[in-house]
């Protein structure tokens, strides 16, 4: 990534990659729309310039969503399931919906949020530092350095 795809040139940046987030704004200027759909990115922001190519919350939004709408799913069901003790198939028109609807209703924030906290974080791929592994490997042979010197 390059350093000037994060710097704000004239806008002000998030402070609060939630809120940011959550409104579906562009982190960089707040103003511009982090989606194009429902759940796919924009290319880039159509205030600032913005290129969203380094954006991959990946399954982050979905695992979040399930997490989150699973326990008062899960708990809504039982109690239907104990208070009316209907048969289960009625639960394919009750608390199926309920679920998947909290899901998808999750989905777009949760995934603003975490595009956004990339952004704030300046996250970006892993690397492997070549030159320290082999400074340690130095270190750790017989006659080599004991302390890492500065």
């Amino acid at each position: 990534m390059s350093k000037s795809q994060f710097s704000a040139e004239g806008f002000t940046p998030t402070d609060n990659p939630m809120k940011t987030g959550i409104r579906g704004l562009c982190p960089r200027c707040q103003m511009g729309h982090l989606f194009s759909g429902f759940l796919k990115l924009a290319p880039r922001c159509e205030v600032c310039g913005l290129d969203y190519s380094f954006a991959d919350p990946a399954d982050g939004p979905a695992f979040f969503a399930m997490t989150i709408a699973a326990v008062p799913a899960l708990g809504f069901g039982v109690w239907f399931q104990m208070t009316f003790g209907l048969p289960l198939w009625v639960h394919l028109f009750t608390t199926l919906p309920l679920t998947i609807l909290s899901c998808m209703a999750l989905l777009r924030p949760l995934k603003g949020w975490l595009v956004c906290s990339q952004y704030f974080h300046k996250a970006e791929e892993g690397s492997i530092d070549f030159d320290w592994h082999a400074k340690a490997s130095r270190r750790q042979q017989p006659g080599g350095d004991a302390a890492p010197r500065t």
